[in-house]
């Protein structure tokens, strides 16, 4: 199996890594979410496909997990998911007879998807207040707020009309 998940990564032309024997670290590109790294690994009985989402929301708690929820009905191959500490990550568990090249494919196509976009939409929901903050920050400091336009419509006080 490790053959097959290695000739999908392969074929896709994405950038991975083997830290060890079945074990594939691959580097899924975005635009919304620069990078999802994730984790695709060849157990006795299955693929287990992990990746990080984001970071424990810092507020909004209810209605950030209200959000994945929601957002899980509708998703194949991963669903959303907490670890101890509450950070967020995409997690699914393929059987080994289910996996192929193109459902591999399939399954990194989804990781990315939804990680990139439903990414700008976990920030605004868990971390509004960050940044706004962020954004005062660096227009105060002349820096760029390139990377923080997808959230000018409520952060940037020229767009909510606050002084």
């Amino acid at each position: 199996m490790r053959d097959v998940v290695e000739a999908a990564l392969k074929a896709a032309d994405v950038s991975y890594d083997e830290p060890r024997p079945g074990a594939f670290l691959v580097k899924l590109p975005g635009q919304h979410k620069l990078a999802t790294m994730t984790w695709l690994i060849v157990g006795e009985r299955v693929l287990h496909v992990e990746a990080f989402f984001c970071r424990r929301p810092d507020e909004n708690h209810a209605e950030f997990f209200r959000w994945l929820l929601g957002k899980n009905g509708s998703m194949y191959g991963v669903h959303f998911s907490l670890d101890p500490v509450g950070d967020v990550y995409l997690v699914g568990k393929v059987p080994l007879a289910a996996v192929s090249e193109a459902e591999v494919d399939r399954l990194l196509g989804c990781v990315l998807t939804y990680a990139d976009d439903w990414f700008d939409r976990a920030l605004e929901l868990g971390f509004a207040s960050s940044i706004r903050r962020e954004w005062a920050w660096r227009a105060k400091r002349g820096e760029s707020l390139a990377n923080l336009q997808a959230f000018a419509r409520f952060a940037d006080p020229a767009a909510t009309g606050e002084p």
